[in-house]
C-alpha cells in the first residue's frame, strides 16, 4: 500500500510539473506540450495533479474539450480505485 501511495504521489507531482512546464512555454511563446501528452500524464492515477494544475495555475481552464477528457479520466480513475479498494485493504 505504501508503494502505491508513493507511486501516486510521484505521478501526480510529475503531472503537475508537466502542466506547469506547458504553462511556462505558453507564456514564453515556445513550442507547447501536446494535449495528448498531458492527458497521458494524467492517466496513471494523476488526476489530482492535473486538476491542481488546472485550478491553481489557471492552465487549460477555458478549454471545455480538455476539461471533458480530464473529467473522463478522473471518473475512470475513481472507478478503478473504487473496485480495487477491497483488494488493496486485504493486502495490508
Amino acid at each position: 500500500m505504501t508503494v502505491l501511495l508513493i507511486g501516486l504521489l510521484f505521478f501526480n507531482l510529475l503531472c503537475f510539473l508537466l502542466f506547469a512546464l506547458d504553462k511556462r512555454k505558453a507564456q514564453r511563446g515556445q513550442r507547447r506540450i501536446p494535449e495528448r501528452t498531458l492527458h497521458l500524464a494524467t492517466l496513471p492515477g494523476a488526476a489530482l495533479g492535473a486538476w491542481a494544475a488546472i485550478l491553481l495555475l489557471h492552465h487549460k481552464n477555458r478549454k471545455a474539450a480538455f476539461w471533458s477528457v480530464t473529467l473522463a479520466l478522473t471518473l475512470l480513475q475513481a472507478a478503478v480505485f473504487y473496485f480495487m479498494w477491497p483488494y488493496l485493504q486485504a493486502s495490508v
